[in-house]
């Protein structure tokens, strides 16, 4: 006992213990908006346990009375139990609707509130995850906490209930019988000791290699075309087999220690239940009970040890629900986004519409959470009607300073901010940059962006209620009209998975046309015109010049033959933004 209760020290010390304590509350805070169901469901579980000892009562009688141990109707006694069995039925498919329909529910609102948590959590921190370790923290560990809810607080009291009342049943009759239930709970306790540890140790080790595996899976099935192109297609098959081969390698060695358990659980409940026979004999043989009361014995002793497995084996069910909350708890817990301004930009944004928004960025410095300095009193600024350059190597900044201005991280030093028109009133009149002011831009990067569906779907993605007419005024003005009229289904064609159907180039120009569609002051092209011609290229930035919009601007280029086009251009460079004067903006053309 005293060594028990070092253990449990121990692992109360340890915080593993209080971690599930803490996973179990928040697994509560989505199950308790359906207490009711949950409480119907309990109920009905209790139901079901009464009907089954009813039914066991029952054919303790109908028994007696055939053996002549008690006088009575056959008829009605036999149509009576047939009566409990149907009950018994009904109630079980009852129980298995409402098990249904919580787990259901559970799962849409767990999938939906994670899905919106991770669509706010903050950009930087979300990086640290594959994509195929959040598609599985989302999916199967939010599936495991819906489907396990109703294996947690309600069997355990449905399961408690039925031992009990079956417990109750048999010391009502005979007490001797009742040694027998507990007969077996020693190795049960002994072995949940032992399978718990190797539980937390194993769930883990699982949720892992399934993140590893779907990482895996989504990596390469987005990559196919490199894969083929590079004839890695053996080589991609040989990955999986060995990560295939790992996880069956692991599961395989807590199945084992499965095997065991189940054997030796096994082997006990059957020396109880043919301990619990050969006692029920030697109690008919001694006159103490009838027939029918050892019948009722040996199957209440059936209910017992099941009532009993049952306990046991909520215990896998609640390590593995508090793994799963715990690593969802990993992704809601990181930081959030604060769309607090919201109201304050709508504001913003209706003054200054008619006149234009500029952008400013004072003395910025910013360096990533691995240490990695990028930018050190950074400044630039952008004015409507105007088509500003960012210029530079790849890896100084061009995208990262896109990242600033999309708030989607925050400068360590410096200013951030929005303006109305193209006078920059100071502190009082500036709208800084957060994740409120978003809704001010419209953003091309790097890439295929186009998602599967029509060409007026994707265009109708950033402005719902735009008419055919609008959207192929954008396509004119991105120079995308020009092969998008030749369709069969014109703005109706179907445009496949990652741009599916489309050159690169006609693909980037449909992404111009959706980003002009949305008619937002501001307008990003990150590298969105590097798979155009130089002269599609002119006439695309031309034709986003001369729109009456009061736009403003901000192109990242690795090709500097369209500088002429912009009225300024910053080169990144020393972790500054340099402003480039004409002779310095033609050296970077001729040298091209």
């Amino acid at each position: 006992m005293g060594e028990k209760l070092r253990f449990y020290i121990s692992r109360i010390k340890s915080g593993r213990l209080k971690e599930m304590g803490r996973q179990t509350v928040w697994i509560y805070h989505y199950a308790r908006r359906y207490w009711g169901a949950m409480v119907f469901y309990t109920l009905l579980g209790f139901v079901g346990t009464g009907f089954g000892l009813l039914a066991s009562w029952v054919s303790k009688n109908l028994v007696d009375i055939i053996t002549g141990h008690n006088s009575g109707a056959v008829v009605q006694t036999f149509a009576f139990m047939i009566g409990m069995n149907v009950g018994t039925m009904i109630v079980n498919q009852i129980s298995e609707y409402v098990s249904a329909y919580i787990s259901m529910k559970v799962d849409a609102e767990i999938k939906s509130d994670i899905f919106e948590k991770i669509m706010v959590t903050d950009w930087e921190s979300l990086t640290n995850y594959h994509t195929g370790d959040l598609l599985t923290r989302w999916s199967s560990d939010a599936s495991n906490i819906s489907s396990g809810v109703l294996s947690f607080i309600p069997n355990l009291l449905i399961y408690l209930f039925r031992f009990i009342s079956a417990f109750a049943m048999v010391v009502y009759h005979d007490w001797t019988f009742a040694l027998f239930a507990f007969m077996g709970m020693p190795v049960s306790l002994i072995l949940s000791r032992t399978l718990m540890r190797r539980m937390v140790n194993n769930n883990q080790r699982s949720a892992a290699m399934g993140a590893k595996l779907s990482g895996f899976n989504q990596e390469t099935f987005s990559n196919i075309q490199t894969i083929k192109a590079f004839s890695l297609i053996r080589l991609y098959v040989e990955r999986l087999k060995q990560l295939q081969k790992e996880y069956i390698e692991m599961r395989l060695d807590f199945r084992k220690m499965s095997i065991w358990t189940s054997l030796l659980l096994s082997t006990v409940g059957m020396i109880v239940s043919y301990a619990s026979y050969g006692w029920g004999i030697y109690r008919v043989w001694s006159g103490v009970i009838t027939y029918g009361t050892m019948t009722m014995f040996l199957s209440l002793s059936g209910t017992l040890t099941g009532a009993l497995s049952s306990l046991t084996s909520l215990v896998p069910t609640a390590i593995g629900l508090t793994t799963s909350a715990g690593r969802l708890m990993d992704i809601v817990e990181m930081p959030r986004e604060d769309y607090g301004r919201d109201e304050e930009v709508d504001a913003f944004l209706e003054k200054y519409r008619e006149e234009g928004i500029s952008l400013g960025m004072e003395h910025v410095n910013y360096a990533y959470h691995n240490g990695t300095q990028v930018f050190e009193d950074a400044s630039l600024k952008a004015n409507p009607h105007e088509i500003i350059a960012l210029v530079g190597p790849s890896g100084e900044g061009k995208t990262t300073m896109l990242r600033l201005i999309l708030a989607l991280i925050q400068p360590k030093e410096g200013q951030a901010f929005l303006y109305g028109g193209k006078d920059d009133p100071g502190e009082d009149g500036r709208e800084p940059l957060t994740p409120s002011s978003r809704k001010l831009f419209s953003y091309v990067p790097q890439g295929n962006t186009m998602f599967s569906g029509t060409i007026a779907d994707n265009m109708r993605n950033v402005k719902p209620d735009a008419t055919d007419e609008e959207i192929k005024e954008c396509l004119k003005l991105a120079c995308a009209w020009e092969f998008v009229e030749k369709l069969p289904d014109g703005i109706h064609s179907m445009i496949k998975e990652r741009g599916g159907g489309f050159s690169e180039g006609q693909a980037q120009r449909l992404s111009i046309a959706r980003a002009l569609l949305r008619k937002s002051p501001l307008l990003l092209l990150d590298e969105a015109t590097s798979a155009l011609d130089v002269a599609t290229e002119r006439r695309v930035l031309k034709n986003i010049m001369q729109d009456d919009y009061p736009r403003t601007c901000i192109v990242t280029t690795h090709r500097p033959t369209v500088l002429s086009a912009c009225s300024r251009v910053y080169a990144i460079r020393d972790k500054r933004c340099k402003t480039l004067n004409e002779e310095e903006i033609d050296e970077l053309v001729r040298g091209f």
